[in-house]
């Protein structure tokens, strides 16, 4: 059995391919996403991407951040081998909107903004609305771990080097 640790540096370069491969998804299949939430309008990528291109043994960090900002830097830099370590995403689904930042290496959610719940107006209504947030975070984690499922077992297809590589590299090159 792998030690957590190993386990950790052998396989961390998946979660930096995920959201690498969700931004080609974004880009070229967003119909795709409503195949893993019938309920979703949108999936976008917010105001801020970062990624990571590792030279030799120099690394390159490449932050795009702003509400219009172009994502052509972005695009040269995984023409050139980067991939995405960190996003913000925009999840839109029956008329409400999740906003959060995915990053790579774990996984991890940050900055998690759910939509508004109704005003509690009395004791009675605590309950109710902790339920309703609780929800709220549960429905954009579990579209994260559905997505990240869907992905990994496109990863360990026969095919995704011939077909999905392939792809993503004719993707990059409009």
């Amino acid at each position: 059995m792998l030690d957590v640790a190993v386990a950790y540096n052998r396989y961390q370069f998946l979660g930096n391919e995920f959201l690498t491969w969700l931004w080609f998804t974004i880009d070229t299949a967003p119909s795709f996403f409503q195949t893993v939430d019938a309920s979703i309008t949108s999936l976008t990528i917010g105001n801020r991407i970062v990624l990571e291109n590792s030279i030799n043994d120099a690394s390159e960090i490449i932050t795009i951040k702003g509400d219009d900002a172009g994502l052509e830097e972005g695009l040269l830099s995984l023409r050139k081998g980067a991939v995405v370590v960190e996003m913000n995403l925009v999840y839109k689904a029956e008329n409400q909107e999740w906003k959060f930042t995915l990053k790579g290496e774990s996984l991890s959610f940050s900055g998690l903004k759910v939509p508004e719940t109704g005003p509690v107006e009395s004791a009675e209504d605590i309950e109710g609305s902790v339920l309703e947030k609780i929800y709220l975070f549960e429905k954009a984690i579990d579209f994260i771990n559905h997505l990240f499922n869907y992905f990994l077992k496109q990863r360990i297809h026969l095919d995704w080097n011939k077909q999905t590589v392939g792809e993503i590299k004719k993707w990059l090159q409009t």
